[in-house]
């Protein structure tokens, strides 16, 4: 008997037989298709993260070739992550109401062409802009829209997998960057990124077709666990705050965060090459960085299910600002590697907690469109932060003050989000989305 049976006492609906069948078709959530979809959510997101890390590592030979200063040779990363912002919001209307099917093939296929051109690429402008509108917009595709199609197969255990899909960013950036930094060495960045260009041809495209499998949603016919954070999905906040000063606080929140992220991520291997490690050692120590990630966002997963998504969010934001404060106070080769893992391990679980919070305070039907939102605030917070790390570093010579600067922008990411964890009291009523005045 369907779901809307039980809920009628056992009496269906007239003409609700068809609907009920193909109702029983859909897989249950938490369920085998649930698991074997998160592996090909996974695999997708590590290849297509490639695209966030490829640029990083080839960032001094790309400012040698042009001949351009730092800041000028992060205008790539910087409209790279406000192509990704921006494709993440319109993709994730887009998999709303199209599914996540033609979404990430047409992705996978734009990441592939962007790649290619980008090798081909006869100056800096060509190359920052196939970045920012190619590479971007292609690489948003695995990222924020699989993890709300995630969200919907998982109920019992919707944060760790959320928090595994967003892993797939960090497994990315775990294997990207020394294959990348050895096929550079050896073949030139140019061919690199032509190669990488048809790896993704040849792996995302089959991926999103094997999506299609089931192409519906699971129903959510399993009772979340109380007192997890999947209890809370769903059930909105009674706050007195309206939807849209929700989302907003939570774009800004997710554009401080990561304007402090980026510091490490984006110039540890210029960093390494300024102190005369050398740009190989920055790449080891962004690999471990990452690789340290993929613990802390797949950790966060289970706190998630306890604590929910704000206190997982506030936790990860105060452990970063520890780690940033440590890269201000010591720069031996040794310390720098001990505090990158250690940078890894804390803000790992930040970027996937604002995906577990829209499922928490936002209605279902809405995912796409608010994750990808807050995937876009975060995205755009690297993108400044790459570029404003790297105007810091051309005005005072130096990446002190840049790490100062992240510092300082962590601080107002926890007074937003402690804010919103002392006026959310969460009650099983659900917030309708506000008037169009909102």
């Amino acid at each position: 008997m369907s779901d809307d049976a039980m809920m009628m006492g056992g009496r269906a609906k007239p003409g609700s037989a068809a609907r009920e069948t193909s109702r029983d078709l859909r897989p249950e959530p938490d369920g085998r298709a649930s698991w074997l979809r998160l592996a090909i959510a996974v695999a997708m997101v590590t290849v297509g993260g490639s695209g966030m890390w490829c640029v990083v590592v080839a960032l001094p030979a790309v400012q040698a070739e042009f001949g351009v200063d730092r800041s000028a040779a992060s205008l790539p990363y910087t409209l790279l992550m406000i192509g990704i912002a921006a494709g993440g919001m319109m993709l994730g209307r887009l998999s709303d109401r199209f599914g996540i099917v033609p979404v990430s093939f047409g992705g996978g296929a734009l990441l592939a062409l962007g790649f290619v051109l980008s090798g081909l690429a006869p100056n800096l402008a060509t190359f920052a802009l196939v970045h920012g509108l190619l590479i971007g917009i292609g690489c948003s595709a695995s990222f924020g829209p699989i993890m709300a199609d995630i969200s919907f197969w998982f109920i019992r255990r919707r944060g760790i997998a959320v928090a595994i899909v967003a892993s797939g960013n960090y497994v990315a950036g775990a294997i990207w960057p020394p294959v990348v930094q050895h096929l550079i060495g050896a073949i030139g960045w140019r061919q690199t990124l032509m190669c990488v260009g048809a790896v993704c041809l040849c792996t995302l495209l089959p991926l999103a077709l094997a999506l299609g499998r089931h192409p519906t949603r699971p129903l959510p016919s399993l009772p979340p666990v109380a007192g997890s954070g999947a209890a809370r999905a769903e059930i909105q906040p009674s706050a007195g705050l309206r939807p849209g000063l929700v989302q907003t606080l939570l774009v800004i929140a997710g554009i401080s965060c990561c304007v402090a992220m980026s510091m490490p991520q984006v110039h540890i291997v210029a960093y390494c090459g300024d102190l005369g490690y050398g740009p190989a050692k920055g790449a080891e120590m962004l690999s471990l960085m990452l690789g340290f990630g993929i613990i802390s966002r797949v950790a966060s997963g289970f706190v998630a299910d306890r604590i929910g998504g704000l206190l997982t969010l506030l936790v990860g934001s105060a452990l970063q600002c520890v780690a940033l404060v440590l890269y201000m106070l010591f720069d031996s080769l040794a310390s720098l590697y001990v505090i990158s893992i250690l940078f890894g391990l804390f803000q790992g679980g930040i970027v996937p907690s604002y995906a577990i919070i829209v499922r928490e305070l936002f209605p279902a039907s809405e995912a796409g469109q608010r994750v990808g939102m807050c995937i876009a605030a975060t995205l755009v917070g690297m993108a400044l932060g790459g570029w404003l790390s790297g105007w810091i570093f051309d005005l005072t010579g130096s990446y002190h003050a840049a790490f100062g600067n992240g510092v300082a922008w962590n601080v107002v990411n926890q007074a937003i989000i402690l804010f919103l964890i002392m006026r959310f009291t969460f009650r099983p009523a659900v917030l309708r989305p506000a008037p169009a005045a909102a």
